[in-house]
C-alpha cells in the first residue's frame, strides 16, 4: 500500500467514524441526555476547577457511556438487519445493550457524585 493510499484510507476510516457520530447523534433520543450531561459536567467541573486527575476519572466515566451507548445503538442496528421480524432473541440482545447504557451511566452518575459533589457542596455553602 503506498502513502498515499494508506492516506486516504485514514481520511476515509475518520469519514466513517463521523457519519457513525453523526447517526447516532441524529437518531438515537438518549444521545442527546448524554450529551447535555457531558456539557453540564464540563461546566460544573471546569467551574470547580477540579485537578487533572479528577479530570481524567470523570473523561473516563463520560466516555464509558459512549462507549455504551455507540455499542448499544451499533448491535441494534446489526440486529433489526439480522432480524427484521420480531424474535424472543433479538429482543434479548436489544434489551442486554440497552442495560450496558443503563449500568455505564449509573456509574458515570455516582462517579461524577463521588468527585464533583463535595468540592460542589463547599463551594455552593461558602466553605
Amino acid at each position: 500500500m503506498t502513502k498515499h493510499s494508506q492516506s486516504r484510507s485514514r481520511i476515509a476510516a475518520f469519514r466513517h467514524a463521523f457519519a457513525g457520530l453523526g447517526y447516532v447523534l441524529r437518531t438515537q433520543r438518549n444521545a442527546w441526555l448524554h450529551a447535555v450531561a457531558t456539557l453540564l459536567v464540563i461546566i460544573i467541573g471546569t467551574w470547580l476547577d477540579i485537578d487533572r486527575l479528577e479530570w481524567a476519572i470523570m473523561l473516563l466515566a463520560i466516555g464509558l457511556v459512549w462507549l455504551a451507548e455507540f455499542l448499544n445503538t451499533a448491535l441494534e442496528a446489526v440486529v433489526d438487519l439480522a432480524s427484521p421480524e420480531t424474535h424472543p432473541m433479538a429482543r434479548v440482545g436489544k434489551d442486554v445493550g440497552a442495560a450496558a447504557v443503563l449500568i455505564a451511566a449509573t456509574a458515570a452518575a455516582i462517579t461524577g457524585l463521588l468527585v464533583l459533589g463535595p468540592p460542589l457542596i463547599d463551594k455552593l455553602t461558602g466553605r
